[in-house]
């Protein structure tokens, strides 16, 4: 009884040590290669092909199909990825998660693996102890902690399995439905939460010869659809696309566990028939693979049909708010998330544009969106509810920029969110500055006095110009010598504006439009495309811009000496 005892704890140990070395492993590459391998996350899935490939040689580094997950759904939620490229990048994880068992088949059961760990135990404990200042090596220590403890972890499973392979009479399973083995293998699975520790255990029964091909292939099947628990428990309460995701892997899984299932035998068959692997351990690897295979050989051709059937689906949990991009991505990704950010941005930059334009009647060519009969039954209501639905998404990112500043964030990083806060205030400010003058500019479109019509006409052409030419700007931001020239220019539109209104006043008569009225749409609306300046600008072109407010004509307007009343008509 005793003997039973130790062997089970020695089991338990081995399992606990391979977990912990599985998570040390993880942690090492995470922090010697985790940009890279984002970055070639995000570069290489434009394509169904590249996302399998990309998914399979990532996973296969970092030996986590769920870190590899994570970050497919922090591209996937701010718009760097598509949901069809990342169902490629998934089933492509799946399918990396196998090189786990290649090494340990290979290596594993052919060397005393005790001994291979000592050394890099050893060296990976003092590296990552003593070299706490060197991020670098330490993060080497830890991958080498965890190789180390991989193989000790094994050498415990597989000697503990040995020692009572022997009791076991193998003829009592032999009439048990290989069914059986499919959910023993699912259900460890689920329990402990690792598909690579479940196949170490799978192939130490096997190499005990503790039970046969066949069961252990059912108990392989098993755990490959036990590990999309992972990704099941982390979507509850997820958003949408954590759901889509989780229930594409499930799916995935589910239908290649039951092809494989219903060919097993046969697969079986033609491993050692015409193939030639004879050896358990191989084979079982190799079958492993293939029940990969098969899934991603049955998907490919219907992943963008997927895809579109998949983004029908959880639409109830789709996360609440105005915002696209943020809502969907982890803060703590502060990469993806200042990406997401960006993309915020840059829809906001968007929605402020087409807000301005509406406001002024006209569409970006400089033509009137409506006749003037509609522009007097034009609902203001809806100009309204425009400009509520920009001061949402500012409060959103607002609220968002708090969150990842609770990360640690680099300097650099941390400049750059302040100054995406700066430019989408600036982008706030341009259209309140503009729906603070929706009545005056009505009133001057429903004027019949030329004056206030050609007023109106300059400041639609001066603003369809602008808009332009800021967007244009916009991915490469402005220098200060071209801030400083847009800036005279704007200066000069409202001296020659104001100007001409004031020489066109009919004498002792008043327009139809009141002189207030138009100085001030003129004012506001040269205000709020000086706003638009700050809120083009990246950071290094900001920093050139010094202290000042980017608004200086709007903050300091011409004076009397420059905007002289009207001394005759033009």
């Amino acid at each position: 009884m005793d003997t039973v005892d130790f062997e089970i704890w020695m089991f338990i140990a081995g399992l606990g040590i391979f977990l912990f070395g599985m998570f040390h492993l993880e942690t090492g590459l995470k922090g010697l290669a985790g940009n890279s391998f984002k970055k070639l996350l995000q570069r290489f899935t434009d394509k169904r092909w590249k996302g399998i490939l990309t998914g399979s040689f990532v996973t296969a580094i970092l030996q986590s199909s769920s870190l590899v997950t994570l970050l497919v759904l922090a591209f996937l939620g701010a718009g760097m990825i598509s949901l069809q490229n990342s169902l490629g990048v998934v089933f492509g994880a799946n399918l990396g998660t196998t090189v786990t068992a290649w090494i340990v088949a290979t290596v594993g059961f052919k060397l005393d693996i005790a001994d291979l760990s000592y050394p890099f135990l050893a060296i990976g404990s003092l590296s990552y102890l003593l070299l706490d200042s060197r991020p670098v090596l330490k993060n080497w220590g830890s991958f080498l902690i965890g190789f180390g403890l991989l193989f000790l972890g094994l050498d415990f499973m597989k000697t503990s399995i040995e020692d009572v392979a022997g009791q076991v009479d193998l003829s009592l399973y032999a009439n048990v439905g290989l069914w059986i083995f499919l959910l023993i293998g699912l259900i460890t699975t689920v329990l402990i939460q690792s598909s690579s520790a479940m196949i170490v255990i799978v192939l130490s029964a096997l190499n005990a010869e503790l039970i046969s091909i066949h069961q252990s292939v059912a108990m392989i099947i098993g755990a490959n659809i036990g590990t999309t628990s992972t990704l099941i428990i982390a979507s509850f309460n997820g958003t949408a696309d954590k759901k889509r995701l989780a229930a594409a892997n499930v799916i995935f899984n589910l239908v290649a566990g039951a092809v494989s299932f219903l060919l097993l035998r046969q697969m079986v068959y033609f491993t050692i028939q015409y193939l030639g692997i004879r050896e358990p351990l191989l084979e079982l690897v190799f079958l492993n693979t293939l029940i990969n295979l098969i899934g991603i050989v049955l998907f490919f051709p219907f992943i963008p049909a997927f895809a579109r059937f998949m983004n029908r689906q959880f639409v109830k949990s789709e996360p609440s708010g105005t915002c696209l991009y943020i809502k969907n991505v982890d803060p703590e990704v502060s990469d993806v998330a200042l990406q997401a950010l960006d993309n915020e941005i840059s829809r906001v930059y968007t929605l402020v544009e087409e807000f301005i334009l509406d406001c002024l009647l006209i569409d970006k060519n400089g033509n009137h969106r409506s006749s003037r009969i509609r522009n007097i039954f034009r609902a203001e209501k809806n100009l309204l509810e425009t400009y509520a639905q920009l001061k949402s998404i500012e409060d959103e990112i607002t609220d968002y920029y708090t969150q990842i500043q609770r990360f640690k964030l680099t300097q650099s990083e941390a400049d750059l969110t302040a100054n995406y806060l700066i430019r989408v205030r600036s982008m706030i400010i341009a259209a309140k500055n503009i729906k603070d003058v929706i009545p005056n500019i009505k009133e001057m479109s429903d004027s019949e006095d030329p004056v206030a019509v050609e007023i109106l006409g300059r400041l639609q052409d001066f603003a369809v110009k602008n808009l332009n030419k800021l967007s244009s700007q916009a991915p490469e931001g402005m220098g200060r010598e071209e801030i400083s020239k847009l800036q005279r220019e704007y200066e000069d539109f409202y001296i020659l504006t104001v100007n001409y209104l004031y020489k066109n006043i009919p004498p002792k008569a008043q327009l139809s439009v009141s002189v207030s009225s138009i100085t001030n749409a003129i004012r506001k609306i040269v205000s709020a495309l000086e706003e638009l300046i700050t809120s083009v600008n990246h950071p290094e072109s900001t920093n050139n811009m010094g202290t000042e407010p980017a608004a200086t004509v709007a903050g300091t307007l011409p004076t009397g000496s420059q905007v002289r009343p009207p001394q005759g008509r033009d």
